[in-house]
């Protein structure tokens, strides 16, 4: 373990909670004209949500398992509420409330809180990953009484989690199938894993397994699956690689449903980063497009990592898992995160703790 690997491996990990919380105040923003309008001078640094979202339609999700509201079936139990986001239920109910609605700024959202459940089973010298030992944290953190973390809004795989196991079923099977479960999403809690397990010697063969079989938990996919092997496979040969000139290419050979050339040609155009993630590239969570739009920030913005955030946040959408995502590949080609800014997340000291633990 050289202090290269370590520094860049470090790095990618606060780049994660950083990318998350720039985003956090326009999370789902889908008109930039209105991120222009409330943060007129742009997302610079970590900002509390504004109380309207003019683009939030967490009112018509459902309360009770995944995906949009249903027509109300008898005995089905309040997931929101009543398992988890003890509390919350409430604002689900309001048109335009904000899904973050309540944080500070440098507060992380759920899926990043999943991410950091993660480290702290995994920070010990010699502590793997073990699927059962996650399970028991995330069940455990997402139902606590006194809320474990911050946020409102839970996607649709947690409520289609919690739903699956309130009936009964085993944690292992309550992974659940809705219209958005190949999102984004879906990779945040990746990269600790992937970086833990290679930096303790687990083979990048075991390792793209483990991923693959965590990942099955909450998001059974087959096409996100395939994009998170690539993702591993990125993650392992920018951590460990002894070149610099490789890091475009690595990038640029990550795709998976774009091709490499159009991917290309997609950087080296005049369009700005507004057009391509917007016009050619969906803003949304579905892999599809998201998985490419990280990939182009990241070749467009590897030597600016926070220019890349901040622009990242600027585009809205799904910018917070996108976010998170392309925090942990800047991270890895630079070897360093503003730590200015991680001094700032209101969890700072306890994601420095689980990332020393980890290694």
């Amino acid at each position: 373990m050289t202090h290269t690997v370590l520094a860049r491996a470090t790095a990618a990990l606060k780049n994660l909670f950083i990318g998350d919380a720039l985003a956090m105040p326009v999370h789902w923003f889908y008109n930039v004209h209105d991120i222009d309008s409330i943060f007129p001078g742009g997302i610079k640094t970590f900002e509390a949500p504004p109380k309207f979202h003019p683009s939030s339609i967490m009112s018509m999700h459902s309360t009770s398992g995944g995906g949009r509201k249903r027509a109300a079936i008898s005995q089905q139990p309040e997931i929101v509420g009543g398992v988890i986001l003890k509390g919350k239920q409430s604002y689900w109910d309001r048109p335009n409330v904000h899904y973050h609605q309540g944080m500070a700024p440098g507060d992380n959202t759920l899926n990043a809180h999943c991410a950091l459940a993660l480290m702290k089973t995994m920070a010990a010298p010699e502590q793997h990953y073990n699927s059962d030992t996650f399970l028991q944290a995330y069940i455990r953190m997402m139902t606590a009484e006194t809320p474990a973390h911050p946020d409102t809004y839970a996607e649709s795989y947690h409520r289609g989690f919690f739903a699956n196991l309130e009936k009964g079923l085993p944690p292992k099977q309550c992974g659940a199938v809705t219209h958005d479960t190949p999102s984004i999403g879906g990779l945040v809690t990746i990269a600790p894993l992937v970086i833990g397990e290679r930096m303790k010697g687990t083979s990048l063969t075991d390792t793209r397994k483990l991923c693959r079989q965590h990942l099955a938990l909450t998001h059974p996919n087959n096409f996100l699956a395939e994009v998170c092997d690539a993702y591993v496979e990125l993650i392992d040969g920018l951590l460990f690689r002894e070149h610099e000139s490789s890091v475009q290419e690595m990038l640029l050979q990550g795709t998976r449903g774009l091709s490499k050339r159009d991917l290309t040609k997609l950087v080296a155009s005049q369009y700005s980063e507004r057009e391509v993630v917007g016009s050619i590239l969906s803003t949304a969570c579905y892999i599809t497009d998201a998985w490419p739009a990280v990939l182009y920030l990241a070749c467009k913005h590897q030597q600016s990592p926070l220019k890349a955030l901040q622009i990242n946040a600027e585009i809205g959408g799904d910018n917070v898992h996108r976010g998170a995502v392309l925090g942990v590949l800047l991270g890895l080609i630079n070897g360093e995160a503003d730590e200015d800014l991680f001094a700032r997340l209101t969890e700072h000291a306890s994601i420095n703790r689980a990332i020393e633990g980890l290694f």
